[in-house]
């Protein structure tokens, strides 16, 4: 937040104006505390839940990916082709010993084959795919589109070489959190997590080791956001937002302030409302970044 306030010197801003998704609403939030009096037209969509801790964020993300696979199950278009949980939770527990071949050297293994689940659940336009995907898997025994899928998330070229984005948003999520779960935290968990998803709640649970043993540590697990002062900041919530669920831009509102966090709600699928390229989103998204016109509190779109 910080490093914004010194591109903002360096352009010889009055205002930082700023538009920042998922992660990035946390680093817009955190960059209004600190310069209130320097914030500019922002948008912050997909908003981050800045009052819960490293297991809380985990199991409210298990929870909103659980949302979205019901809702892609309930939209499916082919009701003879459409796979049930049911079916998922069989094909990752048969992955976990038995990878599926593809056409090339590499296995669809349970771990990608979870990773290609859950990158299609970011975005309906995925949902056809996801649905190739799984019966390909389910009905030939195969992994080539769910691994493609996990391939394309996990940043993977064709050279077997990686893109830094996760690594760089592991190292960028170590260092801001206090909190360094253990195994023996995992287990205490893991019912918990299950419950809420068979399919998401053991993979997210696990997820909790992702910082164990970083050398470097947060201050806290939950950042100040507090912004009294700051122009209004609009914030962007999708109902049926997997991996930033609704209710913490419902947080987010209060934690900024009175008179600071406006809430737009976009009734959808998908992580981020923004790039839904939903008419009544694009419209309030322009009005705040070009003029400045912050739409009321509690706005739905469409």
């Amino acid at each position: 937040a910080r490093d914004l306030e010194l591109l903002r010197r360096a352009l010889g801003d009055a205002q930082l104006h700023y538009f920042g998704a998922s992660y990035g609403t946390k680093l817009g939030a955190v960059y209004a505390h600190l310069f209130p009096r320097r914030v500019g037209r922002t948008v912050l969509d997909a908003v981050v839940d800045p009052t819960r801790d490293v297991v809380e964020r985990a199991l409210l993300q298990t929870e909103g990916f659980e949302l979205a696979l019901g809702n892609y199950l309930a939209g499916c278009g082919d009701p003879a082709g459409c796979p049930t949980a049911a079916d998922i939770e069989r094909l990752l527990e048969r992955l976990r010993e038995a990878p599926l071949p593809t056409s090339g050297p590499r296995r669809l293994t349970q771990s990608l084959a979870f990773t290609g689940v859950m990158s299609t659940l970011y975005s309906p336009q995925s949902w056809g795919f996801l649905t190739r995907a799984l019966r390909q898997a389910l009905d030939e025994g195969r992994g080539d589109l769910l691994l493609a899928a996990a391939e394309q998330y996990n940043g993977r070229a064709a050279d077997g070489g990686y893109r830094n984005l996760h690594a760089a948003n592991r190292a960028v999520n170590c260092a801001d959190f206090a909190s360094r779960p253990t195994v023996d935290d995992v287990l205490g968990q893991l019912d918990a997590f299950r419950e809420i998803s068979p399919v998401f709640g053991e993979h997210f649970a696990w997820g909790l080791l992702a910082c164990e043993g970083w050398p470097v540590t947060g201050e806290r697990d939950r950042p100040e956001v507090r912004a009294e002062g700051a122009r209004p900041v609009l914030l962007l919530a999708t109902t049926g937002d997997p991996a930033t669920p609704y209710a913490g831009a419902e947080r987010m509102r209060d934690a900024l302030g009175p008179g600071v966090g406006v809430l737009l709600t976009y009734d959808g699928e998908g992580h981020g409302a923004y790039a839904s390229g939903d008419p009544c989103v694009t419209a309030a998204v322009h009005a705040q970044l070009l003029a400045g016109a912050t739409p009321e509190d509690g706005t739905v779109c469409p």
